[in-house]
């Protein structure tokens, strides 16, 4: 997932009062009142970092209540009887400031964060509950900063516990579903053991982290970071840090870097670069045999390769315009990109590095949402688009629109599975947010609009690992994850929960199941 970038509105700030126009008073009142958990630069602590860049989920306005009346399920003390009120309107707008020395954050900080609680096969290799291993679902829950992780065949509820705070770009399992990695905004990755339901080991890859990747064979963890503009590498074992790469061009230039993913036909990473016409791609080392998924990846995990792509060195791929979001074909051949300020989408080969097509997408596609199924002997991809309210449907081998279907509003994901006749999609943004749409694969037609809760937001379909039954968010403080059959659409069980946002399937995640991000 792929929020919106905040810019400080002209409102906010000509509405600030004239005590927010000295940064030294407001400075002062954060080394006094927040600095002691969030770190005397800003930088996080106990609390999440306060940089603009990590902010841009919470409004101004939002800032100002937090501080004030503290946060739900948080440490953080109210501060509406310490501080007056322009004294607290001043703090919020001083943190949305970016500082005037740029943090440092590099190799030796990372060293400096790295905890291992429990070192790699130190722990029992049983599972401490009697579930089907692969048929586990993690549920993030936003709301008060924790996870769940369900039973996937009962539905019912193994263990909770507390996570970092915004985590960000969903968790990534090892192939044997054991191990699951969390990134947060602030940069924490997570290694925690499902088997024993233990966090095992931390590392902190940087100040502003976009996501996480972990290689097909599970040995190696890639962060992709906006700030500093840098791709961290770490032996995933013990969240060792084993190499930073800064993210520049030839003449120096510098760019955060979108988002990365793991390739596993290419045994590589993939990266895509926000400020710099660029995709990276990393390749790891490949093991002795080949490894062959029984998902719906066909090809092998450990492909022969170009010998010219040494392991962990960077092949630059030029592209013609920047990739704020991306999408991969199935067997990893090529990548599907959009800027989010263009009105359109490329098709980029990364064996030759050539674009070879261009999409006419408007609306602000989310590619990284997008799906893709078999439908009547040809492969189609599938995507919901950020502005407008319509899915796109493209025939992956003419790269062609097959058909744009209308939606009652712009939406924001997509899914699906191999054996579900259905693709599910929501209307996340705009006053029909409860609603969901059901298509049906073939026909292409929408055939169902559920609207599981009136005034509630629905959004975010999971499938378990067979394509039967399916997760749905109702994306509220006071929500809940219902469970539907995928055949009939009954609703089966609802699980409250707080703020539920994207379920997790080992399964579909680690063997690259049709119908789900990876």
């Amino acid at each position: 997932m792929k929020p919106f970038a905040f810019c400080l509105p002209l409102l906010w700030v000509a509405a600030t009062p004239a005590f927010a126009a000295d940064p030294d008073a407001a400075a002062a009142l954060y080394q006094t009142h927040c600095a002691s958990c969030h770190g005397e630069t800003r930088l996080g602590g106990i609390g999440p970092a306060l940089l603009p860049g990590n902010l841009s989920r919470l409004k101004p306005a939002a800032a100002v209540d937090v501080i004030a009346n503290s946060r739900p399920a948080s440490q953080m003390p109210a501060f509406g009887e310490t501080l007056a009120e322009g004294q607290i309107e001043a703090l919020a707008e001083w943190l949305y400031r970016p500082p005037a020395v740029q943090p440092r954050f590099g190799e030796a900080e990372i060293l400096a964060s790295h905890t291992v609680m429990h070192p790699d096969g130190s722990l029992p290799d049983t599972p401490r509950f009697d579930a089907d291993p692969l048929n586990l679902f993690i549920v993030v829950e936003t709301g008060d900063h924790h996870a769940s992780l369900l039973d996937g065949d009962t539905f019912e509820r193994i263990h909770r516990f507390e996570t970092r705070y915004a985590l960000h770009g969903g968790p990534k399992y090892t192939p044997d579903g054991r191990y699951v990695f969390f990134g947060s905004r602030d940069g924490w990755i997570t290694k925690y053991d499902l088997y024993n339901l233990e966090v095992v080991a931390e590392v902190r890859a940087g100040i502003n982290m976009r996501n996480i990747a972990v290689s097909g064979d599970g040995r190696y963890v890639m962060a992709a970071n906006y700030l500093p503009h840098s791709l961290v590498l770490f032996d995933a074992h013990n969240l060792d840090v084993m190499q930073v790469y800064p993210v520049e061009n030839a003449a120096g230039k510098s760019s955060r870097v979108s988002a990365v993913y793991a390739a596993p036909p290419r045994g590589s990473f993939i990266a895509a670069l926000k400020d710099i016409k660029e995709v990276w791609e990393i390749p790891w080392p490949l093991p002795t045999e080949s490894v062959v998924s029984t998902g719906h990846m066909k090809t092998p995990l450990a492909p022969s390769r170009d010998p010219a792509l040494e392991s962990f060195k960077v092949r630059r791929i030029a592209v013609p315009d920047y990739l704020d979001d991306f999408f991969f074909d199935p067997g990893y051949e090529h990548v599907i990109g959009a800027s989010r300020g263009g009105q359109g989408g490329m098709v980029v080969n990364l064996d030759s590095g050539e674009k070879v097509a261009d999409l006419p997408l408007k609306g602000m596609p989310h590619l990284g949402s997008g799906i893709t199924w078999e439908q009547n002997g040809r492969r189609v991809m599938a995507l919901p688009h950020l502005g407008r309210a319509e899915v796109s449907i493209i025939d992956m081998g003419t790269w062609e629109t097959v058909k744009t279907l209308e939606t009652d509003g712009p939406g924001f994901f997509m899914r699906s599975h191999e054996n579900s006749p259905y693709a599910w999609v929501d209307v996340f943004f705009g006053p029909n947010r409860d609603r969901v749409h059901v298509i049906d694969k073939q026909s292409l037609e929408i055939v169902e609009t559920l609207t599981p809760e009136p005034g509630k937001t629905a959004a975010h379909v999971e499938f378990d690992r067979d394509g039967e039954k399916l997760l749905l968010s109702l994306w509220e403080d006071d929500g809940a994850v219902i469970v539907y059959d995928g055949d009939t659409l009954e609703e089966l069980k609802r699980i409250p929960m707080s703020k539920p946002s994207g379920k997790y399937n080992v399964w579909n995640k680690t063997r690259y199941e049709e119908g789900t991000s990876h």
